[in-house]
């Protein structure tokens, strides 16, 4: 298959870039496209395009946006195949997670936010003895900076671009180099949509390079990134002079927590699909699991037993539960952690360096990892309280609920958590002493897009949902009209 060459997407057109980045299929291992290797330069542009079309795709009503939003769902969902089939070449997901999960969820972020941008209500009040009455309106900002990460390339990239353009503002997105294909054909969508040229700009590149002019930007006001802690406090450096409105979701070490009432047969069958979705490369997936003493020789037996039934290979094959992790650079990062927590006195019960994996030949070079599972580290030990964003989980014991909620608390990150039990009451217990922007009882990665998303902590700042996305992508100005 010959190497696609990918364009920036500005102001309705496809522009060429001089210069370029390989960008990998993980499965094999093999470059398979070349990503633009834009800057300074391309986002101008961009931002450029994006001002021209602000006026115009502002002043439109909400139920034109909405019409214009759902024609985008439509035609998304019309081409879900082809937009699988180039995701799992991106990230290295199997097909047939991109085909039940990552599109059909893409097709929903636009039309929930078709919708939910139509129905909204301004606030008012009377002021009865000044004879006077206060009502609120909400007004686009102008250009969003919209940073999207690699793991769930479409997923969370319409989550940035739905409401975005839903509440009436235009946007320069920088998708992740690793996976930038998805989205340029995604691109391609939209002018057969009939977005407006300019209300979506895509630039690719790196961090470092567009990813910071964008930052950078004078003309972008606003800037909603999803990524690593690191690159967040860069990004909160960088936009300090501009005074920009930020919403941030970062990193987790989310923890689950298992009582001894729970109902295993569905945990098991649930934190496995926690752990190890999408290669445990989700910010939500469990890394930690806390088990109450009295059922953890039983939990660990089941659980080791349902992992050893996970099959990783060939993204292609409808049989594949984990393909390969995003790159060789990230693939050498997990199994350092799998070593570091034998340096830290931890023992491997099953994956990483304790079996073997068999691929088929043409994925020998892909960058694939087994499901690994650790017991016996300390809290601070480094895989305890670092984000590892891979197949990796750490299970340990606990005693009482009170030591199961401080120990889940111990980390610098507060993204989600997970309880098990058949106590309702236990949940709401633990559930309100939990530093998490997000606790699932029972279950895991259920969402409603009506309720806020995001973290606490070092998982970032800010939330997304419907209220929350009209909170952030506009402006509430306050009108105090007296009338007597």
């Amino acid at each position: 298959m010959a190497e696609i060459v990918i364009e920036n997407y500005i102001g309705g057109e496809f522009i060429a870039c001089d210069t370029h980045l390989d960008s990998f299929d993980p499965s094999t291992g093999k470059v398979w496209a070349r990503i633009p290797d834009s800057g300074k330069d391309e986002v101008d542009l961009a931002v450029a395009a994006a001002k021209n079309a602000f006026p115009s795709w502002s002043s439109k009503t909400a139920n034109e946006r909405s019409t214009i939003l759902n024609k985008i769902a439509d035609i998304i969902e019309a081409n879900l195949e082809e937009l699988a089939q180039a995701e799992s070449k991106d990230q290295g997901k199997p097909v047939s997670l991109a085909r039940k999960v990552d599109i059909p969820r893409a097709v929903h972020n636009f039309r929930f936010f078709a919708t939910a941008f139509v129905h909204t209500a301004n606030r008012s009040t009377l002021l009865e003895q000044a004879g006077a009455v206060n009502y609120t309106t909400r007004s686009p900002i102008g250009v969003a900076g919209l940073i999207s990460p690699w793991n769930l390339p479409l997923y969370l990239l319409t989550f940035k671009v739905a409401p975005c353009i839903a509440a009436g503002n235009t946007c320069v997105c920088k998708p992740s180099e690793f996976t930038s294909v998805t989205s340029w054909m995604f691109a391609k969508l939209l002018n057969e949509a009939g977005l407006p040229p300019g209300v979506v700009n895509f630039v690719y590149g790196t961090g470092p390079k567009a990813g910071d002019a964008i930052v950078r930007h004078p003309d972008i006001p606003i800037i909603s990134f999803t990524g690593g802690t690191v690159t967040a406090q860069k990004i909160i450096e960088a936009s300090a002079p501009y005074c920009k409105k930020l919403s941030l979701e970062l990193g987790g070490k989310n923890p689950a927590i298992v009582f001894s009432d729970a109902d295993l047969d569905k945990c098991i069958n649930r934190v496995i699909r926690s752990a190890f979705a999408n290669q445990g490369e989700i910010c939500l997936c469990t890394s930690r699991i806390y088990v109450q003493d009295a059922i953890y020789n039983t939990f660990i037996t089941r659980f080791v037993e349902a992992t050893k039934k996970i099959i990783v290979g060939n993204p292609k094959d409808s049989a594949t539960n984990m393909g390969a992790l995003v790159s060789k650079e990230h693939l050498a990062k997990v199994k350092g952690y799998v070593r570091l927590a034998k340096e830290d006195g931890g023992k491997i019960l099953i994956g990483d360096s304790v079996d073997e994996l068999t691929l088929p030949k043409e994925n020998e070079k892909g960058y694939f990892m087994l499901p690994t599972i650790i017991t016996g580290l300390d809290d601070q030990s480094r895989c305890m309280q670092e984000e590892i964003f891979g197949p990796v989980v750490c299970i340990q014991s606990f005693t009482t609920e009170q030591e199961a909620i401080d120990r889940a608390n111990g980390v610098k990150y507060g993204l989600c958590a997970s309880v098990w039990t058949t106590d309702i009451g236990k949940t709401h217990r633990v559930a309100h002493k939990l530093q998490v922007g997000t606790v699932w009882s029972n279950c895991w990665l259920v969402r409603d897009l009506r309720m806020p998303f995001g973290g606490v902590k070092s998982s970032g700042i800010g939330r997304e949902g419907a209220d929350e996305s009209l909170d952030f992508y506009t402006e509430q100005k306050t009108i105090c009209i007296q009338h007597s």
